[in-house]
């Protein structure tokens, strides 16, 4: 006979004020590190200028750090049950600063390889716990609802300050900055988090199963580095990509059963049962699959196409996270009046309509109808507040770090996906457009492989051979591109949006955690 866990640490115990107060310093910190995620995509033509990494090296600069975040998300948060949530936190806090700070000693492309991989062992800690201690304190589900609302506005928001932030740091200082940042930020979060944050853990969790967190591990990594793989060949028959896809089901799916026959499961993928759950992560999942590859796709519109400087790309995008932001705050009151099933499905269904809005709008897209689709897109995705507050109501509270681990690793896997499958499709597109071209013909076959590889690589070879004609098609062809990424994504989001509402039970209610 096993015993029911149970976790230690409860609003009952938290006065409202270091409730409300505990809630600024998780929001903050995960701002931090979604700010962090976005930044180095601006840092890295510096550093690779500095450090001179080959290929390869740079493709490893980028990707440690989400196939180290995605491997550890459900470990990391099993130990944190066990051993402490704000104990794991806090650690995640330090060695994110302890990395950030290596930065002035990193001289070598192997050298910010490892750091990046450190950061991702310290995201790994962060990221769960903001959500699992948010549930436990706040056990009142309309208090819950708006303080998810509240961590919701602040992840999206991180997301489209980090470009902004980084072009201005890059403008004054060298990309060291970029990392460096997050010092203050870290020092701050842990001396608030010993202040404010309460201890949480489960009881009678049982042992930490190092075999399931093992199969967790080598089961989202090559999941993960497969899909990469996937999107930077183009292709879906890359025998590496395969074989790695191959590994990474195996042991996921292991890992499963596994996790199925044990009465102390290292994740318990029972939470699925609950539809309200259910529906909160393919929602996390369906959007941040549409919403990041858009975001990519549309930042190197902004800066190739219409020639925007980094840092006035990031202003440009500053409406979208605003957007989200508004609505992120406004969804959990507006769901009390029309229901949680409704705001959320339509939230969906608001930014499949914004980028759709991109796909099927004139053959030449302009700043104000990217504006227009993005504000959509932005305020749908603000809709995700309720998503995360299904998925913790849909889940008991010694499971909190599970739910939270699963939600996290929904939103990574989503967007890894997105930029694989959506960015593949565009690529597709672009190299099949660009190959009808007449100055691409007056390149050369080497100069011409290197501009069908991307928009980027196209304008410099354009600006080299002194091929103007060649830049101007391949943004025709990129602008192709992207039409058919929206309309891929959008479509997507729609269908999305449709499941999401016939999954959900009529009459959920995030604010009394009831649902029928």
């Amino acid at each position: 006979m096993t015993t029911t866990p149970t976790s230690t640490a409860t609003s009952t115990q938290v006065s409202t004020r270091r409730a409300w107060a505990a809630v600024a310093v998780l929001s903050a910190s995960l701002l931090v590190i979604t700010m962090d995620m976005t930044i180095l995509n601006i840092a890295l033509p510096d550093m690779a200028a500095e450090l001179r990494p080959t290929a390869n090296q740079q493709l490893w600069i980028v990707d440690v750090y989400s196939l180290v975040l995605a491997g550890l998300l459900v470990p990391w948060a099993a130990v944190a049950d066990r051993w402490g949530r704000r104990r794991m936190l806090l650690l995640g806090y330090a060695i994110f600063l302890v990395s950030s700070l290596l930065v002035l000693v990193a001289d070598t492309a192997e050298a910010v390889i490892v750091l990046r991989a450190l950061l991702g062992i310290g995201g790994a800690m962060i990221m769960p716990n903001t959500l699992s201690l948010i549930r436990v304190i706040f056990t009142d589900a309309a208090q819950r609802a708006t303080a998810l609302s509240i961590w919701a506005a602040v992840s999206g928001l991180g997301a489209a300050v980090g470009p902004l932030v980084g072009g201005f740091l890059l403008e004054h200082f060298s990309w060291h900055a970029a990392f460096l940042v997050n010092v203050p930020l870290m020092v701050a979060a842990i001396i608030a988090g010993l202040i404010v944050l309460p201890e949480s853990r489960v009881e009678g969790a049982g042992r930490w199963d190092v075999t399931a967190a093992v199969l967790a591990l080598v089961g989202m990594v090559a999941f993960v580095w497969s899909v990469k793989s996937f999107a930077k060949e183009a292709s879906f028959t890359h025998p590496p990509a395969l074989l790695a896809l191959a590994i990474g089901v195996g042991a996921l799916t292991v890992f499963v059963r596994r996790c199925l026959r044990s009465d102390s499961p290292l994740l318990d993928v029972g939470l699925f049962r609950s539809r309200p759950f259910s529906a909160g992560i393919i929602a996390a999942l369906g959007t941040t699959f549409a919403m990041l590859a858009a975001m990519l796709l549309l930042t190197q519109w902004l800066q190739l196409v219409e020639g925007a400087s980094p840092i006035e790309s990031g202003i440009k995008l500053i409406p979208v996270a605003l957007a989200g932001a508004v609505a992120s705050l406004a969804a959990p009151p507006l769901a009390r009046v029309v229901g949680a099933r409704t705001v959320l499905a339509s939230g969906l269904g608001l930014a499949g309509i914004g980028l759709l809005a991109v796909g099927l709008g004139p053959d030449e897209v302009t700043y104000p109808l990217v504006l227009t689709a993005m504000l959509l897109v932005g305020a749908g995705t603000g809709s995700l507040a309720i998503a995360s507050a299904m998925v913790m109501m849909g889940s008991p509270e010694d499971k909190a770090g599970n739910a939270g681990a699963l939600e996290e690793t929904s939103y990574e896997l989503g967007g890894t996906l997105g930029v694989a499958v959506l960015g593949s499709v565009s690529a597709l597109v672009y190299r099949t457009h660009l190959q009808s071209s007449a100055a691409l013909e007056q390149a050369g076959p080497q100069a011409a492989r290197a501009a069908e590889d991307s928009l980027g690589a196209a304008v410099a070879t354009a600006d080299e051979l002194g091929l103007p004609a060649l830049a101007t098609d391949a943004s025709a062809a990129f602008v192709d591109s992207l039409q058919v990424a929206g309309i891929a994504g959008g479509t997507l989001m729609l269908v999305v949006a449709a499941v999401v509402f016939v999954l959900t039970p009529r009459g959920t209610d995030i604010s009394g955690a009831t649902h029928g």
